[in-house]
């Protein structure tokens, strides 16, 4: 298991498309639910995206943009245009606003591929839950706004959603999702690759020969016994070699890597397995000693597990109630 595919883990869409409608100027949609991450693709047209509290970013056929939340953020067909906001959410993907194809405000010429023929706009749109201390790591390596232009592996992408989104058949709205997934995956790829770009340490060092076969087992097997000897022994080097080649790369030695992780995991287990005791917690992520384990924890979080999960569980009914 590589670290990206370790961090996007969880992150799918799920009935998340908000339109794939062609749009006729003027118009002002305010995507008001703000989602921790939000895919916006214009296959045929242009627009503008504004973030919340930040400046205008245009978007043109074949171009992606996502949005991190919590922030929400407006499509407009120009900056200051007339058009009245109209609020779209989770609503604009329910079946009662008209199926995968007609949405909340939008138009749609019926001839087939959207906006093909019309010069009109069209805008698929996909928000993804995002939840977890895992995936949380990855939404700290974003910016507030990501800028992707047209080409690379996600074009290739954008043909397959094209033409799904043009027919109304059963079963679409899963193929809609796993195309938006797999959009997503090629779009922050292609970003982090981006020339000139500064990708997070991790992702740099996962193309390394010696600390990206480290990485992948760490990732692979966290709660094995791990030591730099150990590490070293299966990537081939000495242990002063992938040391001091790991920290350079990574920023942090091998172990304190791992520990961080460790507790990364463990934040999650101790929300998602309501059931399982510290003690449990601790095997599952490498510690036979639960007192070391929540030592550990309260040394890189800040809180031991019992007050954590509790604070956890409190925040998680709060948010369920409004």
């Amino acid at each position: 298991m590589d670290v990206f595919s370790d961090l996007i883990r969880g992150v799918r869409a799920h009935g998340s498309l908000f339109g794939s409608s062609t749009l006729s100027p003027p118009w002002s949609l305010h995507f008001v639910d703000g989602a921790p991450l939000t895919l916006c693709t214009v296959l045929t047209g242009a627009g503008w995206i504004v973030p919340e509290g930040r400046p205008p970013e245009p978007l043109r056929a074949r171009e992606t943009v996502v949005v991190r939340g919590p922030a929400t953020f407006t499509f407009v067909d120009e900056v200051g245009t007339t058009a009245e906001p109209v609020a779209c959410g989770e609503h604009c993907a329910t079946p009662d606003q008209g199926g995968t194809r007609h949405r909340l405000g939008w138009h749609d010429d019926n001839s087939g591929y959207p906006g093909a023929d019309t010069g009109a706009t069209t805008l698929i749109v996909g928000a993804y839950p995002v939840r977890g201390e895992i995936n949380q790591r990855l939404l700290d390596a974003l910016p507030v706004v990501l800028c992707a232009g047209s080409g690379g592996a996600a074009d290739s992408v954008l043909d397959h959603l094209a033409a799904e989104a043009a027919v109304d058949t059963p079963g679409q709205q899963v193929v809609l999702d796993r195309l938006l997934d797999w959009m997503l995956v090629c779009t922050l790829r292609e970003w982090f690759d981006r020339p000139g770009g500064k990708p997070p340490a991790w992702w740099a060092a996962q193309r390394d020969p010696v600390v990206g076969d480290a990485l992948r087992l760490l990732h692979a097997e966290p709660a094995a016994p791990w030591t730099v000897a150990a590490l070293a022994e299966r990537t081939g080097v000495s242990r002063a070699t992938l040391a001091k080649r790991f920290a350079d790369l990574v920023g942090e030695p091998p172990l304190t890597y791992l520990t961080r992780w460790r507790m990364t995991l463990a934040a999650d287990l101790l929300v998602e397995q309501r059931a399982a005791t510290v003690a449990d917690v601790a095997r599952t992520v490498g510690y036979s000693d639960p007192f070391g384990f929540s030592a550990a924890f309260k040394r890189v979080r800040g809180t031991n597990p019992t007050d954590f999960r509790r604070a956890a569980t409190a925040a998680t009914t709060a948010t369920a109630a409004r």
